[in-house]
């Protein structure tokens, strides 16, 4: 699919969130070109107007360091999740690096910051992770199995690669967790061996926009992983294999 790339100017980049545990969200980027067919950022098109189907467009914040810096110097301590609403390390992100720019004005300053995306370019910035006090890394790893990542999440990178930085960011010395939100088809035991070796937390969370999503569990005769009695033992099975409830947060 070809992305349209439009570069914007943002008068904010800091902004209040209401997920449990964060003080505030970073988004440089509007939109995002992994194109998830579940993902519940879809009402920001109410917002910005775009007319294209979700993950045709990237709005690149090309101000965004700029104007982050700028809020931390009044903003009052709090933890900062990068991102919520689009996915940081998403294509563009090679070539315009706001991501990596806010997170060295972000390493200037005394905030505990959360970065979760599906992309191994997080790797690139390593170095400026390791430099901020508090930080996290989060890879979200739906499931397992390719065949299910090509259908629901069509632009994102595939899961060998999301493995293979989370085992990275781990080993470089960085506090890791694994995102398994929605819960994909899949085979527990396999992602369970896979990622739970590198990951510090494991958050657990199941597909909550089904109405997104039913069509195709239909069309590729997948029904079963909207039972949820059938997913609860799929998550049950996950949370005991990644080290129990003391380990794992289920959602």
């Amino acid at each position: 699919m070809k992305i349209r790339i439009r570069e914007i100017r943002a008068k904010g980049v800091l902004s209040k969130t209401g997920i449990p545990g964060m003080r505030y969200c970073i988004n440089p980027y509007v939109g995002c070109a992994h194109a998830c067919r579940y993902c519940y950022a879809t009402f920001m098109k109410r917002f910005t107007g775009h007319a294209e189907p979700w993950g045709s467009f990237t709005d690149v914040r090309v101000n965004a360091p700029e104007v982050l810096r700028r809020q931390l110097r009044r903003a009052e301590k709090g933890s900062i999740i990068v991102s919520s609403v689009t996915d940081p390390y998403q294509p563009v992100e090679a070539h315009y690096r706001i991501t990596r720019k806010c997170l060295e004005v972000l390493a200037l300053y005394d905030f505990p910051v959360d970065i979760l995306t599906k992309s191994p370019l997080i790797l690139r910035d390593i170095d400026i992770i390791l430099k901020i006090k508090d930080a996290e890394a989060g890879i979200t790893i739906t499931t397992d199995d390719e065949k299910a990542r090509k259908i629901f999440e069509p632009g994102a990178p595939p899961v060998p690669a999301r493995i293979e930085a989370l085992r990275r960011l781990h080993e470089a010395g960085i506090r890791t967790y694994v995102f398994i939100g929605p819960v994909l088809p899949m085979n527990p035991r396999v992602l369970a061996e896979q990622a739970g070796p590198y990951a510090d937390s494991v958050i657990i969370d199941r597909m909550n926009y089904t109405e997104r999503t039913r069509r195709l569990y239909r069309q590729y005769k997948i029904e079963k992983w909207l039972d949820e009695e059938f997913i609860g033992g799929v998550v049950s099975e996950l949370t005991d294999r990644l080290g129990g409830k003391g380990h794992c947060v289920v959602l």
